[in-house]
């Protein structure tokens, strides 16, 4: 079966957000990898995407889902993408990206009828579009119900990505992880009422840590669990429960070794919400158990 939640691209059930806030949902990301097809081979498996090759590379989709798989380096993002709700929110983007100095690119893409492009200070992609129909998958994707819901990266400098995302794009900070001088360790951004839709942690290197889809409930995690087991994947973290957003998760790793998660029960937060603060600590990232503590 699938659900609502499972379908929709933003949620529909979020406070309004002021104008010069970013009002967005994850939509797809591009993973780079070494060997694409076998990548687009384990999500079909594992996540239920019905996969086919395109212009070279392979396209992964399934309800409230979508992936691109295109050949480079592992734990890689070549693009993020992120849908609006209407013309006038691209247009307002434009309009901060502008004021803020920084170079942009403007026109359809793939998977948007009309979108802006930019670069992060660490030189990754993101796009921001209108979401225009695709043509229909080879094949029937699986009938989980789960909606990519957010992305976490790795930054040598989480505070300069943070400056950007917040100042340039309009997201919003929902909490900081901070260590024992203070210093920041994690930061969690929204852009809509989910409490983060995107995360930045501290790290020695430039690269993506994970992406998550968003279930319905607890009784779906149990279901992916079974899901997984059936499909012989390990579970490699959890069943636990985060602190920053208060989800309930389950990780699995992809052959390139990226985390996956699937998630439900994530925050919902008011726009106008204080930061939170988080100390670095294993209880955390896991309130119920061990921790991962990867920055």
């Amino acid at each position: 079966m699938t659900s609502a939640s499972a379908q929709r691209l933003l949620p529909t059930d979020s406070v309004a957000r002021p104008a010069d806030c970013l009002t967005a949902a994850l939509h797809h990301l591009e993973l780079s990898s070494p060997d694409p097809a076998g990548l687009a081979r384990f999500y079909q498996q594992a996540l239920g995407y019905a996969c086919q090759q395109q212009s070279g590379r392979w396209i992964g989709t399934a309800p409230g889902r979508l992936l691109g798989f295109t050949a480079g380096p592992a734990k890689t993002l070549a693009s993020v993408g992120f849908s609006v709700l209407s013309a006038e929110e691209l247009h307002r983007l434009r309009g901060r990206i502008d004021s803020a100095g920084w170079l942009r690119e403007d026109g359809p893409s793939d998977f948007f009828a009309d979108a802006v492009r930019v670069r992060d200070p660490d030189g990754t992609a993101y796009v921001f579009g209108l979401t225009r129909a695709l043509p229909a998958p080879a094949a029937a994707g699986a009938a989980l119900a789960a909606r990519l819901q957010h992305v976490v990266v790795a930054s040598r400098d989480p505070l300069r990505l943070s400056d950007f995302f917040t100042k340039v794009l309009g997201f919003t900070v929902s909490d900081h992880v901070v260590d024992e001088q203070g210093g920041i360790r994690t930061i969690f951004l929204r852009c809509s009422a989910d409490h983060h839709s995107l995360a930045v942690f501290l790290a020695p290197s430039d690269r993506l840590d994970h992406h998550c889809y968003e279930t319905t409930s607890w009784n779906d995690i149990r279901d992916w669990a079974d899901h997984f087991a059936a499909q012989s994947i390990a579970l490699e973290w959890g069943p636990g429960r985060h602190g920053p957003g208060n989800n309930l998760f389950v990780f699995v790793h992809d052959p390139d070794g990226n985390w996956v998660e699937l998630s439900a029960e994530l925050e919902q937060v008011a726009h106008d919400r204080p930061v939170g603060q988080w100390r670095h600590e294993e209880r955390t990232l896991n309130r119920w158990g061990q921790g991962k503590l990867r920055s």
